[in-house]
């Protein structure tokens, strides 16, 4: 659905939604980190160990399907935590929403 470059520092951002935000969620991906490289992202799921190759080659015969030949318009990259219950998309989001905490003020002092 879309190739990203790595060091871009909105590649997470779309037509739709123009935040400067990466395409790793808040926290790393689980069991395996953060993108920081060249990334393709694909529809549905990938089968195996988190961080095996795989193989992408073309298709033996030509898809007609209406739903492999519409084009593929992505509005929104989901890029809250995969851990817990995710609710901020970026680190800023949750800090306008949460405020000034103690960890915060003990930072700054």
């Amino acid at each position: 659905y879309r190739i990203g470059r790595g060091d871009d520092a909105g590649n997470a951002s779309t037509e739709f939604d123009v935040s400067k935000k990466t395409i790793t969620p808040m926290g790393g991906f689980v069991r395996y980190g953060e993108i920081n490289n060249d990334y393709i992202m694909l529809k549905g799921s990938v089968p195996g160990v988190k961080k095996r190759v795989v193989t992408l080659r073309k298709s033996m015969f030509v898809h007609t399907s209406r739903r492999s030949t519409e084009k593929v318009e992505l509005k929104w990259i989901d890029t809250s935590s995969k851990f817990g219950h995710g609710a901020y998309q970026t680190p800023a989001e949750k800090k306008q929403f949460m405020g000034t905490l103690k960890k915060d003020l003990e930072r700054s002092a």
